[in-house]
């Protein structure tokens, strides 16, 4: 698929904030009220409630204030993206990372292809667990590496990772943070109907995988050693920092599932790693700190993309038009026939996510509004719900405001035309799949 050339994503959401500013003066502000919800535990709106505002233009300079804004909004994810750079270019330093994916690659002998299926399984699992996003930067530059010395592309490794994990996480029958809220916001059983995604789910990584695979194979490149690898540490040595990589990851992981942490405790977890990573290779105080701060460089963009991402949420917010725009896509869907009326969710689910790219935000936005809706068209909530999974989850895959996935390209050092060149016709797919599923759902009364 042929992609204009886009400029640099800083850039390009800098015009998106600019843009959102600019339709304050021209969309009427309202608003819809919220109310507490004991299931969720968020606020959620109340259907029926929108209503005009006072309007609240933003200036030129008001929505570059409501950058810093954004950065501050997201400065604990961003703390994740510097710690995680900093930590793996020490390991980077040790040559110990360079010289594990090398063992790693010859124990495989021959069979290297196998990689990127097992790779998506495992990113796909976690999207489809726990709507796996940022934590994947810490990935990354392991990733990288082993894409690299496999002779592929680094959108393979973004296409393994953050495409797969948002596959997962968009059909998933037991994400907590889509299926899970908008189950409960429909009122249904929690995580009922999961056969049903959990089939959809398997069709869809499928076709990711095999995508991905196409894609792997066609710029594939021939390799050989590298200058990294010849000045690797002493095997010892090297199976030590390796060693505590691995302890980083298992902690990282129960951290998450069982302990509660968030990216504060998950960023002091990678300070740790790297600080001992490099007292283990001898690169000493200095030289560990020098080899942080060159970390911290190379991930400044990535990590200020986020940042720029969620200052136009803040933008909209401030011109209290993010409930007009949202008014003005569900309504005109109550007068449709009952299949025609999902179909228009799934298309308004994906408008809706370009400003909104939280999936759990989008969900306690949109489905209260959509559920009486669905109700009084004789549409079923299951159905409701697959709609908004197919639209606003395929959308994290392909939108630019969607600040942990252009972080997640820019630390691969992926251009954001050519992602897009690659994941729009696979999100079209996809979207087409999840659709045929919402119109199956619709026939057999899902």
């Amino acid at each position: 698929m042929r992609v204009p050339r886009f400029p640099h994503p800083l850039a390009l959401l800098s015009a998106c904030v600019l843009i959102a500013a600019a339709l304050s003066y021209v969309v009427p502000a309202g608003a819809y009220d919220r109310r507490e919800d004991a299931a969720t535990a968020r606020s959620i709106v109340v259907a029926g409630s929108y209503h005009a505002v006072p309007r609240a233009p933003v200036g030129a300079f008001q929505a570059v204030v409501g950058i810093p804004r954004g950065i501050a909004e997201a400065a604990s994810v961003i703390a994740l993206v510097f710690l995680v750079g900093g930590a793996f270019a020490v390991v980077e330093r040790t040559g110990a990372l360079v010289w594990g994916v090398h063992r790693l690659i010859g124990a495989l002998e021959g069979r290297t292809l196998l990689v990127i299926p097992l790779v998506c399984l495992a990113f796909a699992a976690g999207g489809a667990l726990e709507n796996m996003q940022e934590e994947i930067i810490a990935f990354v530059p392991v990733l990288v590496v082993l894409t690299g010395r496999l002779g592929f592309e680094p959108l393979t490794a973004a296409a393994m990772s953050v495409g797969a994990a948002a596959v997962g996480s968009a059909f998933s029958p037991v994400n907590p943070f889509q299926v899970g809220i908008a189950q409960q916001l429909a009122q249904l059983p929690l995580f009922s109907g999961w056969r049903f995604r959990l089939v959809l789910l398997g069709v869809a990584l499928v076709v990711w995988i095999a995508l991905t695979m196409r894609h792997a194979l066609r710029t594939r490149r021939a390799v050989g050693a590298t200058a990294a690898e010849a000045a690797a540490p002493p095997r010892g040595r090297a199976g030590t920092i390796l060693g505590l990589v691995i302890v980083a990851f298992a902690l990282l992981v129960l951290g998450m599932a069982r302990l509660g942490w968030g990216f504060d405790e998950l960023s002091a977890l990678f300070l740790i790693m790297g600080v001992a990573a490099g007292f283990v290779a001898g690169l000493g105080l200095s030289g560990t700190a020098d080899a942080f701060a060159e970390g911290f460089r190379a991930m400044a963009p990535a990590a200020l993309l986020i940042g720029f991402a969620r200052a136009i949420s803040v933008v909209l917010a401030q011109g209290h038009i993010l409930d007009t725009l949202v008014h003005g896509l569900v309504t005109p869907i109550a007068g449709l026939p009952v299949a025609l009326s999902a179909t228009a969710m799934v298309a308004a689910h994906v408008l809706i996510h370009v400003p909104v790219p939280s999936v759990s935000g989008h969900a306690v936005l949109t489905l209260p509004i959509l559920v009486p809706i669905a109700d009084l068209i004789g549409l079923s909530r299951q159905v409701t719900v697959l709609a908004y999974q197919t639209g606003a989850g395929l959308c994290e895959l392909v939108t630019p405001t969607n600040g942990a996935l252009m972080a997640i390209l820019a630390a691969a050092g992926v251009r954001f035309e050519g992602w897009l060149r690659f994941a729009l016709p696979a999100t079209a797919a996809l979207l087409l799949l999840g659709t045929a599923a919402v119109w199956l759902g619709v026939a057999i009364g899902y």
